[in-house]
């Protein structure tokens, strides 16, 4: 379910993705696992100045391996890969299994501002996604996919002011499919940018994914010097959104270019779609919208 999972939010994003490639017997698949490198415990991420610690539960991916696994196991294409950083998988799962992985990256954001955090209305996020279906849909369809369906928040979103991490996760139905795909986000925030542990699995999935996912919120940080209360308002570049931007960026970014909003665009970039769940025209009506309102207030 995991590898079907990813390639069809791949395909949405980018209406290319090609079938699920495996190793076609369990000799390829035991001598692709053998060059594999999992490291547990406390994992550096350089490219992040932040770490993971996986204790033993967790195993972690580097990034040549992790793009490997992307490309030639789960079936996407190279650019899908750009960016990535590292795979986080449970012990005693592979990336064969019927299980979840999240993708590790970082987007040098600058600052984003958690002033917003209590006072976001996160089901109109969902709303604005649902109104642009039929348009989404409808370039599915040209590309030769099945639809997909919103159904709602797995998890809405929800921040952590001590950790300064924010969670959410969603619900999609993808085609007639009877077990639902599930879309889990953490984002931890820092000094300059974004940590983003994006985790890829089915609703039958949703507690050990859930358990996992709040794992991750307690158990990256980033360096000293690089943390989110290490900020200098007189020296840093500082994000012009907040966290609903955040949220928003996270399912909708694929329109942003289509919508003008450079901002959101640049601070994201390309490495940022391996994370991207809809290309929602609506959301960033919406977004639009929102940072209008707070650029006149």
């Amino acid at each position: 379910m995991l590898k079907s999972a990813f390639a069809a939010i791949a395909a949405t994003l980018l209406l290319s993705a090609g079938a699920i490639a495996t190793p076609s017997n369990s000799g390829a698949e035991e001598s692709f696992l053998r060059s594999l490198h999992p490291a547990t415990g406390d994992v550096a991420i350089a490219g992040a100045n932040a770490v993971l610690h996986l204790g033993s539960n967790y195993y972690f991916l580097p990034a040549d391996e992790a793009k490997r696994v992307l490309t030639d196991v789960w079936g996407n294409p190279p650019d899908v890969a750009e960016g990535v950083l590292g795979l986080v998988l449970p012990a005693g799962k592979t990336v064969f299994d019927d299980s979840w992985g999240a993708v590790i990256t970082f987007e040098e954001t600058g600052y984003v501002s958690d002033e917003d955090a209590k006072t976001s209305d996160y089901d109109e996020i969902i709303e604005n996604i649902r109104a642009a279906e039929p348009e989404i849909n409808a370039e599915r369809a040209r590309g030769g996919y099945a639809e997909q369906h919103i159904v709602g928040w797995a998890q809405a979103p929800t921040y952590d002011p001590q950790t300064h991490s924010l969670i959410w996760a969603q619900n999609i139905r993808f085609g007639d499919q009877a077990d639902h795909s599930l879309n889990y986000d953490v984002r931890l925030l820092g000094r300059k940018g974004v940590l983003s542990m994006n985790m890829l699995s089915s609703m039958s999935h949703l507690a050990e994914t859930r358990e996992a996912a709040g794992k991750f919120g307690r158990s990256a940080e980033f360096t000293p010097g690089n943390r989110y209360a290490d900020f200098n308002p007189a020296t840093d570049a500082k994000a012009d959104f907040g966290i609903a931007g955040l949220v928003a960026a996270g399912v909708g970014v694929a329109a942003a270019k289509k919508l003008g909003l450079l901002a959101l665009l640049l601070a994201f970039g390309k490495k940022f779609l391996v994370l991207i769940l809809v290309g929602a025209t609506g959301i960033w009506r919406w977004l639009r919208n929102h940072l209008k309102g707070r650029a006149e207030a």
